[in-house]
């Protein structure tokens, strides 16, 4: 689950720059004295952080290439290993696109961010980067949702999970995550991208965090401040509710099994209950430390970027820790390249052979 900043803002009151304030929103766009909207966000990052920067950004580019990796090679061997056509490697293979894209979306500008003096991104741009941060996290929310009820119906309904379960049944609910999703982000992405934009232009985080770009509007933002909370308070109590309730059956179901029964269901769950679990608990982490006075603006960007990367970092490794046919798959799909390299290169050295043992003219 990724944390949804509709009304988180990294900043305390006596953080603000005074040049936030309402009494200065006008004063200086792009560094010129005009009242025309600002054509150009740029963002702040941890240029503050000095040498430090270098070693966030060895983490992140190292966490982002595992990232790219894990969840690739999940989404591979889910389409090409028939072992791998239950409905749960469709869910996790969708859950694994939505990281690779929810990552895509920020992380790349931050690692360019680290290695020049100023980053800046168009309006449009910022509003794009703003939407799909939140509708992917939300995906990825509604997707583990998804992934719960499957779990649920596998667990205590086993001889209806075929019928239950169809293949139209799974594509679904990959549609209902992503609509609610979209309808869950969509109206405090349009009403913030109509907000009047006159400067100052600085966006204080590493990307275009809604409630620091909202802090830059020209006029009263309260409205989008309620709406914001709203849809997130809509989007994370849903879903949490629903895997919560999914869980409780789960555990009633469980309670009255053998005990055999009982770990190879547990099993079955366990890599999703740890995923929701480490979700939640560092989310309700990163919320607390917004609220905490002592944290300077730097650490809280710093743990809203760790905190970004921590579940699509995750989330192959659990998987792949905790599930013996995911693992087996993986090792199969790496000895089917191995030997394909090695037949490759066999074939080649053959034909070189050939060619060097042919008589002479």
């Amino acid at each position: 689950m990724e944390l949804l900043p509709f009304h988180v803002s990294l900043e305390s009151p006596k953080d603000s720059d005074p040049s936030l304030s309402s009494s200065h929103r006008s004063s200086f766009v792009n560094n010129t004295k005009e009242a025309d909207a600002v054509t150009f966000f740029i963002i702040q990052g941890l240029t503050s952080l000095g040498k430090r920067q270098l070693f966030l950004f060895v983490i992140l580019l190292l966490g982002y290439i595992i990232i790219l990796g894990g969840n690739s090679m999940i989404i591979f061997v889910a389409l090409t290993d028939p072992k791998l056509s239950s409905p749960m490697y469709f869910f996790l293979s969708n859950l694994s696109l939505v990281e690779i894209i929810y990552t895509a979306n920020t992380i790349p500008k931050m690692l360019s961010s680290f290695l020049s003096d100023m980053t800046t991104i168009s309006v449009p741009g910022c509003f794009l980067q703003m939407f799909f941060f939140i509708q992917l996290g939300a995906t990825g929310d509604a997707i583990l949702t998804v992934m719960a009820f499957d779990r649920y119906v596998a667990i205590c309904n086993p001889l209806r999970y075929t019928v239950i379960m169809t293949r139209h049944m799974q594509f679904l609910l990959i549609a209902g995550a992503w609509g609610f999703s979209t309808l869950c982000t969509l109206p405090a992405a349009i009403i913030t991208w109509q907000e009047p934009y006159c400067g100052p232009n600085v966006v204080r985080h590493a990307w275009c965090d809604p409630a620091s770009v909202r802090r830059l509007a020209c006029a009263d933002t309260s409205i989008d401040n309620l709406v914001s909370l709203f849809s997130a308070l809509v989007s994370l109590l849903t879903t949490g509710v629903l895997i919560l309730a999914s869980y409780v059956l789960i555990g009633i179901s469980i309670s009255r099994m053998g005990v055999t029964q009982r770990f190879k269901a547990f099993g079955t769950c366990a890599a999703h209950l740890t995923v929701v679990t480490i979700s939640y608990t560092s989310a309700s982490f990163v919320y607390i430390s917004y609220r905490v006075g002592n944290f300077s603006p730097e650490v809280r960007i710093s743990v809203a970027v760790l905190y970004s990367i921590l579940i699509p970092f995750l989330n192959p490794i659990i998987y792949s820790l905790r599930n013996k046919e995911l693992q087996d798959s993986v090792r199969r799909t790496l000895r089917r390249f191995g030997s394909t390299a090695f037949s490759t290169t066999k074939d080649a050295n053959s034909v070189l052979t050939a060619r060097e043992n042919l008589p002479l003219c």
